[in-house]
């Protein structure tokens, strides 16, 4: 077992999230939500990363969701049952409740994405998936609930019906029709996974950093805003979009005919 639950990598402004355990298909325990929870701060201070992409290890699964066993010491030990959220647990906030969080985050699912997995590719901003890839939220069937956003962002993300039905069941969804209900915008044969992944950040990072933050800010941030509200509501990034230098070099380089050389700034 390695000695750490996640792996960390950095490259051509570019950051890779490895959920590491792969012998337990990358369950989720309290020490790898610590370790995540220090990645995503990290993320968000260093200005030379542009956009993140996070899987899993090994070729079975991106993740699995909550370690149970160790769940299930947990209640033995009389911890306090678990709801919405991650206030008070390791790792918050967690991805799934880091609502501020500006950078573009790519899911790169192959295998099992449940429960708490499945939650984690619901949260991030673009997902791409493998042939084999298969979605569920299982907790109705093991008296939980999908605390980690699950229940709030799938009727977001679906047709309230559809969404209800995966719900209210666990059953399982494959990467075709998670496709086909817009959950994934890519679904291609494993082989072809990291090709098609690297296409997606390639594209983020040459946009302009600032204008990326600033629209991941205010499409999610005003999507349940009355569109007039949404208009006239304030956004940090987007000030300090409008305000940098890159807002005039992007016109510029368009004139002189040029690629452009963002500063980030």
């Amino acid at each position: 077992m390695s000695e750490t639950r996640v792996r960390y990598e950095k490259k051509d402004h570019v950051a890779y999230v490895t959920m590491d355990r792969p012998e337990v298909l990358n369950a989720m325990d309290r020490r790898m939500h610590a370790e995540l929870a220090g990645i995503w701060d990290d993320v968000e201070a260093d200005d030379d990363i542009r956009a993140v992409v996070l899987t899993g290890a090994g070729n079975r699964a991106f993740s699995v969701g909550q370690d149970l066993k160790e769940r299930a010491r947990l209640n033995e030990a009389g911890a306090e049952s678990t709801t919405f959220g991650s206030a008070g647990q390791p790792g918050h906030p967690r991805l799934t409740d880091r609502f501020t969080l500006s950078k573009p985050v790519v899911a790169r699912v192959h295998g099992y994405a449940l429960g708490g997995g499945f939650e984690l590719v619901l949260a991030c901003d673009i997902v791409v998936a493998s042939e084999e890839a298969v979605f569920a939220l299982p907790e109705v069937r093991l008296g939980l609930i999908a605390g980690a956003g699950g229940v709030f962002r799938l009727p977001r993300q679906l047709p309230q019906k559809v969404a209800m039905g995966y719900l209210l069941t666990g059953r399982r969804m494959d990467a075709a029709t998670a496709l086909r209900h817009g959950l994934v915008n890519d679904v291609v044969p494993a082989g072809e996974l990291d090709r098609c992944v690297a296409g997606w950040t390639d594209s983020l990072v040459r946009g302009a950093p600032l204008s990326v933050r600033a629209i991941k800010e205010a499409a999610l941030r005003s999507l349940d805003l009355p569109l007039e509200e949404a208009f006239t509501a304030s956004y940090s990034w987007e000030e300090r979009r409008r305000r940098s230098t890159d807002a005039i070099e992007g016109p510029r380089a368009f004139a002189e005919k040029r690629d452009p050389i963002w500063t980030g700034h």
